[in-house]
C-alpha cells in the first residue's frame, strides 16, 4: 500500500467570472522514500493540488469538490480542522515557494523554527532550541547558534530557503511537499538546495512531492513524474521513461523548452499561445489550441480525454492528435 493515495481530487474556485476548475480529477500515489514530481506551466494547478491535501485552500472561494487522499488510515480531505492540524507540519511538511513572504518578518528565526516542536511534540523551549540549532547546522547555516536569533531579512535568499527546509523537516515528517523550492535562486544556490533536500531525504527516509515548472530539475531529483496541464495530468511515468519516450505533445513541448537541450545559436523554442481559461468549459483536448499540428487530426470533441496506459506504468491522455504529433520548430 502506498504511503499516500490521491484519487480523483477536484478543487474548484467559485468566482464572479465563473467556476475555475483549478484541479479537475487528479490521481497519483506516493511511496515511502520516493520523490514524485508534478511539473507544468504556471497556472496548471500544481500548487493547488498539494495545498488541497493539507486543506490550505482558502474557502471560500475555493472548495474541494470531490476525491480522496488516503494517508495511512486517514482521508486528508475529510479531516476536521483540529485533525488536519495534527498532520500539517508534523507528518507532512511543506516548503513554500517564496521564503521571504512565508517567514514572518517580525519574528526571529528561532521563534518560528521551534514553533512546530512546541505545538506537535510538547517539549520545552530549551530542548526545542537545541534541536532547532542542530537542524540549522544540518542544512548548512554557518554559526547556527548565533544566527538562529536573527530576523529573516538578515539572511540571503538561499539562506532563507535553507531555513524553510529546516522548518519543514524539524519534526521528521513522512512526506515533504516542496513547492518550487528553487524559484528565484541563482543556479549555484539552486544546486545546493536540491542537493540538500536529497541528502536530508535519504537521511530521514522522507517521501517528497516536488512541484516545479522546470523539467531539467525534474530529471535530476524525481523518481516518478506527473505532467500537469489545465488542471489535469496529461502524462505519468517514471523519470527515465518520460525523458526517453515522451508520448504527449505537451510533454514534448516542455522538453523542447529546456535551453540546455538546444544547439548553440539556435532560437529558443517556446510553446505558442497561452493555457486555457479554466473558468470556461473545455471541450475536447485542452492543449489543442496550442498544438500546431492538431488541426485536422482526430480528437475528442465533447469531453476531455482520460488517461490510458500505453505501456506498463506509462499513462498518457488519450488524445489521438497529441499522441501522434511531432512538434515542428
Amino acid at each position: 500500500m502506498a504511503l499516500l493515495e490521491v484519487n480523483d481530487l477536484k478543487t474548484w474556485f467559485h468566482t464572479r467570472d465563473g467556476v475555475v476548475k483549478a484541479v479537475d480529477g487528479v490521481s497519483f500515489n506516493v511511496e515511502a522514500g520516493e520523490t514524485v514530481g508534478i511539473v507544468g506551466e504556471s497556472g496548471s494547478g500544481k500548487s493547488v493540488t498539494c495545498y488541497s491535501l493539507l486543506q490550505l485552500i482558502p474557502q471560500p472561494p475555493g472548495k474541494i469538490e470531490g476525491g480522496t487522499a488516503k494517508f495511512g488510515d486517514l482521508d486528508l480531505l475529510s479531516l476536521k480542522e483540529d485533525e488536519i492540524r495534527q498532520v500539517r507540519g508534523k507528518r507532512i511538511g511543506l516548503i513554500f515557494q517564496d521564503p521571504m513572504t512565508s517567514l514572518n518578518p517580525y519574528l526571529r528565526i528561532s521563534t518560528q523554527l521551534i514553533e512546530p516542536l512546541l505545538i506537535h511534540e510538547g517539549i520545552g523551549k530549551t530542548e526545542a532550541l537545541d534541536r532547532a540549532v542542530a537542524e540549522l547546522e544540518a542544512v548548512g547555516i554557518p554559526d547556527a547558534k548565533k544566527r538562529i536569533h536573527s530576523y529573516p531579512h538578515e539572511f540571503s535568499g538561499g539562506m532563507r530557503q535553507r531555513v524553510m527546509i529546516a522548518m519543514a523537516l524539524i519534526t521528521r515528517p513522512e512526506i515533504l511537499i516542496a513547492d518550487e523550492p528553487t524559484t528565484a535562486l541563482d543556479v549555484t544556490i539552486q544546486r545546493q538546495v536540491l542537493d540538500l533536500i536529497k541528502a536530508r531525504q535519504e537521511e530521514l527516509g522522507t517521501a517528497v512531492i516536488f512541484i516545479t515548472h522546470d523539467l531539467a530539475v525534474v530529471s535530476e531529483v524525481c523518481d516518478q513524474v506527473n505532467v500537469m496541464y489545465a488542471g489535469r495530468f496529461v502524462e505519468r511515468a517514471d523519470v527515465k521513461t518520460l525523458f526517453s519516450c515522451p508520448r504527449h505533445a505537451y510533454t514534448r513541448a516542455l522538453q523542447r523548452s529546456i535551453p540546455a537541450l538546444q544547439s548553440k545559436g539556435e532560437k529558443l523554442y517556446t510553446i505558442p499561445g497561452l493555457p486555457p481559461n479554466l473558468a470556461h468549459d473545455i471541450g475536447g483536448c485542452a492543449f489543442a489550441p496550442r498544438c500546431p499540428e492538431h488541426e485536422g487530426m482526430p480528437a475528442h470533441a465533447v469531453s476531455r480525454p482520460a488517461l490510458k496506459e500505453v505501456d506498463p506504468g506509462h499513462w498518457v491522455q488519450d488524445c489521438p492528435a497529441c499522441l501522434a504529433v511531432k512538434l515542428s520548430a
